[in-house]
């Protein structure tokens, strides 16, 4: 599991970006049990995430309308296979609209970029 959090801030509003290779659907639920067990995941305003398996695209908003569909486009635009991302949101009191995507957009982007890193 790859965790990166710290570099991202919007209008008070937290970002953080988690991943990891998966091949299952209760992979992906175990994935996501496993990031709450740390408790500031746990209280995340949004635990957003999708991944691309073998027997289809799975992803899920966690009240942030929209976000698993943005994770997912950019995940099939990647062609990344069984590897799950999730978008984690801490609220900062502040609605962002519309920018919500784009920092969603600009976390998975950070993800993808520094997975190789790891």
């Amino acid at each position: 599991m790859l965790q990166i959090e710290g570099f991202l801030t919007d209008r008070g509003s937290k970002y953080a970006v988690s991943g990891g290779e998966i091949t299952s659907r209760d992979d992906a639920l175990a994935f996501l049990k496993t990031l709450k067990k740390q408790k500031k995941y746990a209280k995340a305003t949004h635990n957003t995430w999708a991944v691309l398996l073998e027997d289809g695209p799975v992803k899920a908003d966690d009240g942030e309308s929209g976000a698993g569909t943005v994770i997912l486009r950019m995940l099939e635009r990647e062609d990344l296979q069984n590897h799950i991302v999730v978008v984690t949101r801490w609220y900062g009191g502040t609605k962002l609209g519309g920018d919500r995507f784009r920092r969603v957009q600009d976390c998975v982007r950070h993800y993808l970029e520094n997975r190789s890193a790891k």
